[in-house]
This record gives structure tokens, C-alpha cells and sequence, in this order.
């Protein structure tokens, strides 16, 4: 088991200047164990996980639980995901959309935004707000 090396940098290289919440369809305990394992807590402000709160992504519950918990204007936040059925509800409530593609996509969701590696997401950030 292991995480992407390059999430790591780039996560701590955006804490210095955004605040990071996770949003994932995950159980309670294997989540924990993930995060634990890869000191990750420290680099979130916000964790809403599916397995806590009763509800999966694409449901737009949970997205209703982050917008609750953020404390900011969602139009001054952004979404990373890799299936678009995940990222059109965030849109549809304001909040901008990265999508982390992995292969070919056939559907029509347009994010604000994509990258192919989390090295492009500093940068794609700035963009997305420009």
C-alpha cells in the first residue's frame, strides 16, 4: 500500500496558502487507518468521510455537509475529484471543479478545470480563479 508521491509535497506546499478538506467515499475505520499511516490529518482542516456521515458522493448530502462545515463562500472553493459524477453536484452548488483525469472520459461534464498529476494542481488552482 502506498500514496501517490507526489501528494504529499504538493498538499503541504497548498497548506501554506489554502485551507484542505477531504471529502471521500471511504469507511470510518479504513480512513483512519489511511490517514493515520500517512500522517495526512495534519494537512486537512475539514474531513467529512462517507462512512461517518451516512452519505456517499455523488449524493448531494454530504456536499451539503462540507458546504456546512467550510465556513466560506463555496464560490472560493475547489473540488478535485477523477469522476465528473462526483464533481457536478460540487458544481452545481458554486464550488469550482478540478478533474484529476486518469484515462478517457466519454461523458459531458465540463470541469472548471484538468490535470493528469498532482504536481499540475498548484497551478491549475490559480487558474481556475483567474
Amino acid at each position: 500500500m502506498r500514496i501517490n508521491p507526489e501528494f504529499t509535497g504538493i498538499a503541504k506546499k497548498l497548506t501554506r496558502i489554502y485551507s484542505l478538506a477531504i471529502l471521500s467515499n471511504d469507511v470510518k475505520e479504513w480512513s483512519n487507518y489511511l490517514r493515520a499511516k500517512f500522517d495526512l490529518n495534519r494537512l486537512f482542516k475539514i474531513i467529512i468521510i462517507s462512512g461517518e456521515v451516512g452519505y456517499r458522493k455523488p449524493d448531494k448530502r454530504i456536499y451539503d455537509i462540507l458546504s456546512d462545515r467550510i465556513k466560506s463562500p463555496l464560490s472560493c472553493c475547489v473540488f478535485v475529484d477523477d469522476s465528473s459524477k462526483n464533481l457536478r453536484p460540487a458544481s452545481e452548488i458554486g464550488i469550482k471543479t478540478i478533474r484529476f483525469v486518469r484515462g478517457e472520459s466519454n461523458d459531458d461534464f465540463s470541469a472548471d478545470f484538468e490535470i493528469s498529476g498532482f504536481t499540475e494542481l498548484p497551478q491549475a488552482i490559480e487558474r481556475v480563479f483567474k
